[in-house]
């Protein structure tokens, strides 16, 4: 199947992602996605790939794949260069899948189970939708707008009816980041005693209003330095957290593997690391209890099977990554579903119930907190015509002559 053409979509109500499309010959697409600086690497996807792809074969994925991942600048890291790429992996998952008629979870290798469990992460609804920069814009908490889905605004104010009405819908794990404001005031640098205890709070009220009816995950942004770090995870350890994630930058590897030694609970990482030899030196040193990436980062669906795979070889379940977009979740859930160390997958209810719907077609059912698969050809989705057609949304295209 050659490649007739790339197109990149933007949407002006959303500063962060990037959706992508390669077209084959005959019309047929497959979609990608990927999640920062959008205008960086929709300029690689154009200047860089397509001129490499058109007219390539579609169904070379694992060649493409290699081509796209190994330039000498941006290589193995979740730049830019590694997020086009990401992205254009999805895709050509996605194309196949949909020349062959058959659902991507067929054409991975099939289904290791039914469903798979999920936790919610507990954003709201305008989430990192827009540029980085003040923490209230970045976190979408300056909007005075109500919501009953603006589950970050809960975990800090009302943990309580939070928790209950997870627990209420079958929702077995939460993930929340009540530490992430005393690193913004200090600069990751040295956490007071007050501090500790205002955060820890936040995780008591929880387990105070539904015991071990769910699980708390601790979310620490890579914000902290490792002593910093060492005092949040001794204030939260009583309450048993099912994880620590991203407690310091995930690059420092001896730093990590000094945390793992240093607590009995799991450390998760990470979506901010990209390619499967980095993952392989966390694994080597111990650092890491659950594994977590995110497709749209760190190489695609292609990397993400092999990343998988590593951490089965070390004993270690995944977790993939969601908190960007439908693609990048429905392909996340995808290798949740079909890798035999799937153990839950990231959600996040105040996207699934709400923007994602205004971009894509379908997403997965979610019933009592379980994620069953898409049953239509490719990813099961396509993206939306409301959406496309909206004056708001923006399409470049590169295309053979």
């Amino acid at each position: 199947m050659k490649i007739a053409a790339i197109e990149t979509i933007r949407a002006d109500w959303h500063d962060n992602l990037l959706w992508v499309a390669v077209e084959g010959r005959d019309g047929a697409r497959g979609l990608g996605e990927t999640f920062f600086a959008p205008s960086a690497v929709e300029a690689v996807i154009h200047d860089v790939i397509a001129p490499q792809m058109l007219g390539g074969d579609a169904t070379r994925i694992e060649e493409w794949h290699s081509r796209l991942t190994r330039y000498p600048v941006g290589y193995g890291a979740s730049g830019a260069e590694m997020r086009a790429a990401s992205a254009i992996d999805i895709a050509l998952w996605d194309l196949s899948a949909r020349a062959a008629g058959w659902p991507l979870w067929r054409l991975m290798g099939g289904l290791c189970r039914d469903r798979v469990r999920v936790y919610n992460t507990c954003a709201g609804p305008h989430y990192v939708t827009k540029p980085r920069g003040d923490v209230k814009r970045w976190f979408g908490i300056e909007d005075s707008e109500a919501s009953d889905l603006d589950d970050l605004k809960a975990f800090m104010s009302e943990p309580e009816r939070l928790a209950r009405s997870l627990v209420a819908e079958g929702v077995s794990g939460m993930k929340i980041w009540p530490f992430d404001f005393a690193a913004f005031e200090n600069g990751g640098v040295g956490i007071s005693a007050r501090q500790i205890d205002e955060a820890t709070r936040i995780v008591a009220r929880i387990r105070e209003a539904v015991g071990r009816d769910i699980d708390i995950m601790i979310e620490l942004h890579s914000l902290w330095d490792v002593e910093s770090a060492k005092r949040i995870i001794r204030a939260v350890e009583p309450f048993e957290p099912a994880w620590f994630e991203d407690p310091i930058r995930m690059d420092d590897v001896d730093g990590l593997a000094e945390l793992a030694a240093f607590t009995r609970i799991p450390i998760l990482g990470s979506e901010t690391t990209a390619t499967k030899e980095s993952f392989r030196r966390l694994l080597a040193k111990n650092a890491l209890g659950i594994v977590s990436f995110d497709c749209g980062w760190s190489g695609g669906l292609t990397e993400g099977r092999k990343i998988a795979a590593l951490a089965d070889a070390f004993a270690r379940p995944i977790t993939p990554h969601d908190c960007t977009g439908p693609i990048g979740f429905v392909a996340g859930s995808l290798l949740s579903l079909t890798c035999r160390n799937g153990y839950l997958q990231e959600t996040v209810r105040a996207y699934t119930r709400g923007w994602y719907q205004r971009v894509v077609t379908a997403l997965p059912t979610i019933k009592n907190g379980w994620l069953s698969p898409l049953p239509g050809p490719g990813l099961g989705l396509d993206l939306a015509p409301e959406f496309l057609a909206d004056a708001g949304t923006h399409v470049r295209r590169s295309a053979i002559q």
